[in-house]
């Protein structure tokens, strides 16, 4: 049998962000990191857009906001410290429809309040940024500070580090099982590995985590899908800034939007459209027909009572259909043409909580506690983002047993 103080289970941002700052307050604790992956960071935090959001859609007050904008500082500072490359591009905010230009006003106050730099903009100003860009009204928002990292070389730099200050990890653990005595799980090999504490970090799958642990049982996963298409190198336009249309902000998705890249690429997306299973990137592949008939009997009974859910639908849903998706792409950059684009190989799913009791899709973080463990759930965007002012956070509100 092995002994760890602290095991966390899921190798993405959260996960290891937790780690990191438990070790930077505690030099000699001694932890685990179990995931069912053979690397770190192949799902969620891997395949992140890598925008480093400063802080604007968020109600004040939120935990969103509380750690977007701190956040966001710490781990672009600390790429610098680690000389990973940022792109500093900035990002404008712009109307698609006339009526949503009040809506510039609402996300410039919940910037400021949130301690975000914002700016509103005009015409020229707006045409300087992003001249194959279009606005209805003539306005647009400007947030100078948010920038682009690329993702997966973040999280695989921070496993190295962590591995240099000893943290173990466990991979490949497709099978591992929660043992019937307290405080101890089983692995692939049989092989029992007991914890002080342990930290449900597990993205896709942090529900089921939670409900081994038979907390959590009124929320479900309800994956959305997450594609991207990228502009051709002869595609006459040019993008050094993001653009994103005005979302809405009772959904949590952000509506499809460019972003330059690291690499060079200039990617058109992500879309939002239900997918058929937790890990179901391509095609059929990983689809689970139960979950799907889930999903669909929850997305029914949500747009029979709730109007947000009918607008995500009548906006967003069908945005993986060629012609839905350029005719959201022309709203903010209107001479595009399919000719312009092409699949990206790129595409994440988005884990959305879903409250079976409420019938509601759960906007903010959620943080589950029993005696000796605690469930992050829900951790989506900004999670990346404010990963490490997440990771303070929820150890301040976490009772380590040993």
């Amino acid at each position: 049998m092995a002994n760890t103080d602290v095991l966390i289970i899921g190798s993405g941002m959260v996960g290891l962000s937790i780690a990191w700052q438990l070790l930077e307050n505690q030099k000699n604790i001694n932890i685990t990191v179990v995931d069912k992956e053979s690397r770190v960071g192949k799902h969620g935090s891997g395949r992140n857009s890598g925008v480093l959001h400063a802080g604007i859609y968020y109600q004040p007050g939120s935990l969103k906001a509380h750690v977007s904008v701190n956040g966001a500082k710490r781990l672009r500072e600390w790429c610098k410290d680690e000389n990973l490359p940022i792109l500093e591009c900035g990002k404008v905010i712009t109307p698609q429809k006339c009526e949503l230009d009040g809506q510039l006003d609402i996300l410039f106050k919940r910037g400021t309040a949130n301690g975000a730099t914002v700016e509103i903009i005009d015409q020229q100003q707006f045409n300087e940024l992003v001249p194959d860009g279009y606005t209805t009204t003539g306005r647009a928002l400007w947030s100078p500070g948010t920038c682009v990292v690329k993702p997966l070389s973040v999280i695989q730099r921070l496993q190295e580090r962590l591995c240099e200050k000893g943290v173990n990890f466990i991979l490949s653990q497709n099978n591992w099982k929660l043992s019937s005595c307290k405080k101890k799980v089983i692995l692939d090999d049989k092989t029992s590995l007991s914890y002080g504490h342990l930290f449900n970090c597990a993205g896709l799958q942090s529900d089921k985590v939670a409900h081994l642990f038979d907390v959590g049982r009124n929320f479900t996963m309800l994956p959305f899908k997450g594609s991207y298409y990228e502009l051709k190198e002869d595609a006459p336009f040019h993008f050094n800034t993001n653009l994103y249309p005005v979302p809405d902000l009772e959904l949590p998705f952000l509506g499809v939007h460019v972003t330059p890249s690291i690499d060079g690429k200039i990617y058109i997306g992500p879309t939002a459209t239900p997918a058929l299973g937790r890990e179901n990137y391509v095609g059929l592949e990983n689809a689970e027909p139960s979950m799907a008939l889930n999903f669909l009997r929850h997305m029914t009974t949500q747009f029979i009572t709730n109007k947000k859910m009918r607008r995500y639908i009548k906006d967003q849903a069908f945005d993986w259909m060629p012609y839905r998706f350029l005719e959201a792409t022309k709203a903010i950059v209107p001479k595009l043409e399919m000719r312009h684009i092409k699949h990206s190989l790129k595409v994440g799913i988005r884990p959305q909580l879903y409250d079976i009791k409420t019938r509601q899709l759960v906007q903010d973080f959620v943080m589950l506690h029993t005696n000796n463990s605690t469930h992050v759930i829900n951790a989506i965007s900004p999670a990346f983002t404010g990963s490490f002012e997440l990771a303070d956070f929820i150890l301040q509100n976490t009772q380590l047993n040993s």
